[in-house]
């Protein structure tokens, strides 16, 4: 004899734990993620174990392995770069972005012409460790 059995009580989802646990996850990938302070310009810095964070307000200039300059990120050539920097003034201190892959004379190159303008304050943006 077969019977059949049919639950008339609903069963109740509780789904109090499942957003717990979305919530945990979503804090988790947020704080592990690493955010990109430029996203259009993707550069490799070099690391220093004695650098130092800079608070002031900075003239960005970039330079990436292929050799591009960007000021403010955008793209410029090397003469629109110093009247640029003529225009800007000279009081500001200077940031320049390098790549790790670089080549070392075009990181002097534009530390000469900072420097040729007039700009006291020319730094170089690194990695800390």
């Amino acid at each position: 004899m077969r019977l059949k059995r049919r639950w008339n009580e609903s069963v109740p989802v509780d789904i109090a734990p499942m957003i717990d646990v979305v919530f945990q996850q979503l804090i988790y990938f947020m704080l592990t993620s690493s955010f990109i302070l430029h996203p259009g310009i993707r550069i490799a810095l070099p690391k220093a174990t004695t650098s130092q964070r800079m608070t002031a307000s900075n003239l960005v200039i970039t330079l990436t392995k292929d050799h591009l300059i960007y000021w403010e990120e955008e793209l410029i050539t090397l003469k629109a770069l110093r009247e640029q920097l003529k225009q800007a003034g000279g009081k500001r201190p200077v940031l320049i972005r390098a790549d790790r892959h670089a080549y070392v004379d075009k990181l002097i190159e534009l530390w000469d012409l900072c420097r040729d303008i007039g700009y006291q304050e020319v730094h170089i943006a690194t990695l800390s460790e």
